[in-house]
């Protein structure tokens, strides 16, 4: 059988005391809090699970640059961490080294993090969750007081948009706004906002969902 990592005795003493006071502060915490309500979903209050991190989205959502992965090691505590994606889409974990986490999966960086640590460790058990979405990001320019670009971690509106990047500038004109949008194909959509005539109830569908690239322009 596999030694499942080479840590000294002293070393391992010391994982194997911490791991039983984890335990049993767990247990202890596990068996003396009740929640006083659950919604009909059967999570506690503030503890619904998000989209971002919802397993489903494993086998859908492909992981970008700055997302942050929580990487977890069934019964190897020393392995299981919270890591952001670097900018050159890459992460690094012990015994597993440099391995291309944008561009993938959750499901697939699984199976490579599995892969690898077979060479020390029988059987390895590996979770990857998305747990802060990063990389799907809209931008604001022009005549707005923080112009710049923001996560798209949830369903975002023109609307939405402009009052994220700080509300309009005293000379922002307000009928001709625009969003830039890149189609499939490489070629650029516009799509106008009037919001005046938003703000009085007229053309409401003008006010569209935003895809993640697209640029909202306060000229």
């Amino acid at each position: 059988m596999k030694r499942k990592i080479k840590w000294t005795t002293v070393a391992a003493g010391i994982v194997l005391v911490t791991a039983s006071g984890l335990l049993s502060a767990q247990t202890v915490a596990a068996s003396s809090s009740t929640p006083d309500s659950v919604p009909a979903n059967g999570a506690a209050p503030d503890q619904v699970t998000p989209p971002a991190i919802n397993r489903a989205h494993n086998n859908t959502y492909v992981i970008g640059d700055d997302d942050e992965l929580e990487i977890d090691v069934w019964k190897e505590p020393e392995l299981t961490r919270q890591i952001p994606v670097r900018s050159d889409g890459k992460i690094s974990l012990p015994l597993v080294g440099e391995l291309q986490a944008a561009g993938r999966t959750p499901i697939q960086l699984e199976e490579e993090i599995t892969t690898r640590l077979r060479n020390f460790i029988t059987e390895p058990a590996v979770t990857v969750m998305v747990v802060k979405i990063n990389s799907l990001k809209f931008n604001v320019m022009g005549e707005v007081s923080k112009p710049g670009s923001y996560p798209l971690a949830i369903t975002t509106t023109v609307v939405d948009a402009i009052a994220t990047a700080g509300g309009f500038r005293d000379f922002a004109r307000k009928k001709s706004i625009y969003v830039l949008r890149q189609n499939p194909d490489g070629t650029e959509a516009r799509l106008s906002f009037n919001y005046n005539d938003f703000v009085k109830g007229k053309n409401a569908k003008q006010n569209v969902r935003l895809q993640p690239g697209d640029t909202v322009v306060v000229p």
